[in-house]
């Protein structure tokens, strides 16, 4: 809310109308449904007061959820989009091993290709 200028019009994280577009879905699609389902048929009469009773609640618990979800946002800092993550350089070579050495850093020999192949017999 800090952010806001004077005579910009909020985005819609910030204003009211989109938790309020939100609830109000909900609470017409529960009104609908506790409207069909909570009168038992056509045959008898509809039940507007559990109907009234659904949307209310519907509207009320999606509205407290979506301003706690609200609030509870919080931007990244910049430092986290530039990529300082593993192995991003292709300069460097990964390592290997357990302890993070690779095979020339653990004293072993290096495997340099031979002139002689090692199916070659010699005489």
């Amino acid at each position: 809310m800090a952010d806001q200028k004077p005579g910009k019009p909020r985005n819609l994280r910030t204003s009211v109308k989109g938790p309020l577009m939100f609830s109000a879905f909900w609470a017409v699609l529960a009104f609908v449904t506790v409207l069909i389902f909570a009168s038992g048929g056509s045959s008898k009469t509809p039940r507007f007061d559990l109907a009234f009773t659904g949307a209310g609640i519907a509207f009320i618990v999606t509205l407290v959820v979506a301003a706690m979800l609200a609030m509870s946002h919080k931007e990244n800092s910049e430092h986290l989009g530039k990529g300082s993550g593993i192995n991003l350089s292709s300069a460097r070579k990964p390592l290997h091993g357990f302890g993070g050495h690779d095979s020339s850093q653990a004293g072993g020999a290096s495997e340099a290709p031979d002139a002689e192949s090692p199916g070659s017999s010699h005489s």
